[in-house]
């Protein structure tokens, strides 16, 4: 039997490992980013705005693409592997529209269905998993990011209702959002709450003036004497630990994320350094072009073969915070590096948006420190490592 040929594009031969639907989620998620996406996003990209929103959210809905990971009320139920693949193929594009399914399936949705009465969950899941409402996630604050646990904004009871005050930073749809899920210190520790965004007191003024991931919605979430009805406080949520199990169904989708920006940089320099005539041949017939293309290609499928484990884990017997650390630490370093490599091969026209290389370079600097930073994801494992906690 011969050897199969050698796949510059798939060079440890990882593509026999998935499954004929995983193939299709894959191809599926690439050819309606490459007809509806990639034609204009540089252009939203540096005009800072990724327009008609809803009907983009209204797309990834028809895919099954919002919650795909999630069971029932409307959600597609597929595997862990297929939404990393879905999750690879939309960061491939940029890191905005990850950053989008992410917010709304693994964390909006993902609180609601873990932690969510069944009114709740009947309430918005089918909406949300349609693309008919977006939702956000409001954790993080002005002045705690890190550190959850410290947060301020507070919940009191009134009478049978509670009041919401409070704000939050950095949040992913916010201003498009229909539905917020916020999370509060109440008297009896930190509780998440289903938050109407048309309800009185509740405002999210959009923030301008952004680097990286220019073209998803990012806005302050502001809560000035927010009234809402018993019912919607999450009954499942208590203490911190549930909206950090929320992070971590985020951070997964970054762990496969990241190797799609990476694998677009990548590609971009191969082609680049083909054509790129120097000194009288291509770039890529150069012996130093060659070790950077290789450096990259090794991280680069490195980064997706811990992808591909993680997900086996995922769906298998299950995987540790620990092990998601790993995978978000070592794919999102190795993803910048492959970036920051590729724009030395093109050069000047490494700045241009004419490729997509500074493009996916400044949406990862984000990724780099949203869903834990570098330093926390490095004590998280020093921690499972060595038995130590070193955060405080």
């Amino acid at each position: 039997m011969p050897f199969p040929s050698f796949d510059p594009a798939d060079p440890l031969g990882l593509e026999p490992l998935l499954a004929d639907d995983e193939r299709d989620v894959r191809d599926t998620v690439r050819q309606y980013c490459a007809d509806r996406i990639e034609p204009h996003i540089a252009d939203w990209f540096e005009r800072g705005e990724l327009p008609d929103l809803p009907e983009v959210a209204r797309g990834f809905g028809r895919l099954g693409l919002l919650g795909m990971h999630l069971d029932g009320y409307g959600c597609a139920g597929t595997s862990a592997l297929a939404y990393g693949i879905a999750c690879r193929e939309l960061e491939a594009c940029d890191s905005a529209l990850r950053s989008f399914v992410s917010v709304q399936g693994s964390l909006a949705m993902f609180a609601v269905h873990r932690f969510g009465s069944e009114e709740q969950k009947r309430e918005w899941l089918p909406r949300m998993a349609a693309g008919e409402a977006i939702g956000c996630f409001g954790l993080t604050e002005p002045d705690h990011g890190s550190d959850p646990s410290s947060l301020r904004t507070r919940a009191r009871r009134n009478g049978g209702d509670w009041i919401l005050d409070g704000r939050k930073m950095w949040i992913t749809n916010g201003s498009v959002a229909e539905v917020a899920v916020v999370w509060a210190r109440t008297d009896d520790g930190i509780r998440g709450f289903v938050v109407p965004t048309a309800t009185p007191g509740f405002s999210a003024p959009e923030i301008k003036h952004k680097m990286s991931l220019r073209a998803s919605v990012t806005s302050e979430l502001v809560l000035d004497g927010v009234r809402l009805p018993a019912s919607a406080l999450l009954p499942g949520a208590r203490g911190v630990s549930a909206p950090l199990t929320c992070l971590n169904e985020a951070r997964y989708g970054i762990v496969w994320g990241v190797t799609g920006a990476a694998r677009s940089a990548w590609q971009a320099a191969a082609q680049y350094a083909a054509q790129r005539e120097q000194f009288g041949k291509p770039l890529a017939a150069f012996q130093l072009t060659q070790q950077k293309l290789v450096d990259m290609a090794l991280e680069l499928h490195k980064a997706t073969l811990t992808a591909l484990h993680l997900a086996r884990l995922k769906d298998g017997p299950g995987i540790q915070p620990a092990q998601i650390s790993f995978g978000k630490l070592n794919n999102v370093r190795e993803a910048i590096e492959i970036c920051r490599t590729a724009r030395t091969i093109l050069g000047a026209n490494g700045i241009s948006l004419e490729y997509p290389v500074i493009r996916h370079m400044n949406n990862l600097e984000s990724v780099l420190t949203y869903e834990g930073t570098t330093e926390m994801h490095t004590l998280t494992l020093g921690q499972a490592l060595t038995g130590l906690a070193a955060f405080r």
